[in-house]
């Protein structure tokens, strides 16, 4: 049986695991559930559509899968999903989606969310992500694996910001940034590749020389950005990481950042 503390407040059709735990003045609504191992700080508040996954940790005063901030929105039934074993920090607010998109808001799993972030209708977020204090994503953005968003990001509507991508603190995103890419400033401009990262994460020699070569080609050279992706097509046959940041440039419907 979940452990809920008695101030708390837990709708009688909302599906705990046995193991979760519900901290002081938290309320839970009637179609919340929350898988194994998972903890709730003090006054929170989750309600909607929310289905959270195993072993959170979910800290006080935050507020999850409330409505879009979304003025067409008229009360549908949708959804905030999010995975396994996320630290979600005080303050954090995530909404849920609308039926004008994907009808669902997503946070992958091993996720480091700190205070004040705020996850708008219909993102998707990755795995192992780390969003720094008050991290924003405006709607319908996306966020890939492993990206790193410095405090005070501002992720504007429909943008993309790939795999492995750093920002800096304070900057602010309305072009898609490709992934493996360090970016900073207001508006955000790419600043070389995030080379510790992706050592830290375990990427070949090979691959970051690869990667290199593709940088210079996409960003040093004088290169429209067709000429770019007809260069690095070659690359991109013999190299998976290359081929990702192809793939990428090729569905950036807002354009990449230059």
């Amino acid at each position: 049986m979940a452990t809920i503390h008695p101030t708390a407040l837990v709708a009688p059709d909302a599906r705990l695991a046995d193991d979760v735990e519900i901290g002081p003045y938290t309320i839970i609504g009637e179609h919340v559930e929350i898988d194994a191992g998972t903890t709730v700080g003090a006054h929170a508040v989750i309600t909607g559509h929310t289905r959270i996954g195993a072993r959170n940790r979910i800290f006080h005063f935050v507020s999850l899968g409330e409505a879009p901030q979304d003025k067409k929105y008229a009360g549908e039934p949708t959804r905030l999903e999010i995975g396994d074993d996320n630290v979600i920090r005080e303050f954090c607010t995530f909404n849920t989606g609308t039926v004008q998109d994907r009808g669902v808001t997503t946070l992958g799993s091993h996720n480091w969310i700190m205070a004040y972030v705020h996850i708008a209708h219909d993102c998707v977020v990755g795995d192992h992500t780390i969003f720094a204090n008050n991290a924003s994503l405006a709607g319908h953005a996306e966020i890939g694996d492993w990206a790193i968003l410095g405090g005070f990001t501002g992720v504007h509507q429909f943008c993309k910001v790939g795999a492995h991508v750093m920002t800096g603190v304070a900057t602010v995103v309305f072009k898609d940034i490709p992934p493996f890419v360090m970016a900073f400033g207001q508006p955000a401009v790419p600043h070389g590749l995030n080379n510790e990262g992706l050592k830290r994460r375990g990427f070949s020699a090979d691959a970051l020389a690869a990667l290199k070569r593709a940088y210079k080609i996409l960003y040093r050279e004088g290169n429209t950005l067709a000429e770019a992706q007809a260069k690095l097509a070659p690359e991109g046959a013999n190299h998976a990481e290359v081929r990702e940041l192809l793939d990428f440039i090729a569905r950036a419907e807002r354009g990449i950042i230059r």
